[in-house]
């Protein structure tokens, strides 16, 4: 499958963050207001995908530096309007990011909450199915959608989570998807503005 390019610098987007450490991927996934749904490139001259694999570390840990080195590449790159992180193990560096980006900008959502959680990717499977997400072929996200199963939440049996298979076959940057998508549909519900083009004023 063809990995498409991220959206120009200056475009809008919404970004979702899954952390991890020592076991499952951890990065970023986003969207654009007329919901190109993408993985961001680490770094504008960097091609690699914003997804760290704690195997590829020297020291087997995510390399949260690389991370906060990545947002802070995409805060300048693109017009962030939100981004909705998953804070277990890193509500310190939500705090961090948030004294830096803006309170209003970086928020913290968890995904363990049964129903927002079963909400959230109700809402992205039917936005998914009915054409409102166009992906850009990420192979590692392709990857881990292939990987999700469903899970029923316990003591609800009418909602559902998300599950691997087993633990070498990762799902991470599914969640970051999902996340970047209830980001841009809340920003979207609450008057997500149109593309500003800028405008050269000759006075004459």
């Amino acid at each position: 499958m063809l990995w498409l390019p991220e959206p120009p610098p200056g475009t809008q987007v919404c970004l979702g963050f899954d952390g991890a450490d020592v076991s499952d991927w951890s990065g970023f996934g986003a969207e654009t207001r007329d919901g190109y749904s993408f993985t961001p490139r680490r770094a504008l001259h960097d091609d690699r995908p914003a997804i760290w694999k704690p195997e590829e570390a020297l020291d087997g840990r995510i390399p949260r530096d690389q991370q906060r080195h990545a947002l802070d590449g995409f805060m300048k790159r693109f017009r962030v309007m939100r981004l909705y992180a998953d804070p277990w193990r890193y509500e310190t560096d939500l705090e961090d990011w948030a004294l830096a980006h803006g309170v209003e900008v970086v928020i913290s959502w968890p995904t363990n909450r049964p129903k927002p959680m079963h909400e959230a990717l109700e809402r992205f499977h039917t936005d998914l199915t009915e054409g409102r997400i166009k992906q850009d072929g990420c192979p590692l996200t392709a990857l881990a959608m292939d990987h999700a199963r469903k899970v029923a939440t316990k003591g609800a049996a009418e909602r559902y989570g998300l599950a691997k298979p087993s633990d070498h076959q990762k799902i991470d940057p599914t969640l970051m998807r999902v996340l970047a998508h209830e980001a841009a549909a809340d920003s979207r519900a609450e008057g997500w503005p149109d593309e500003v083009e800028s405008k050269v004023v000759i006075f004459r």
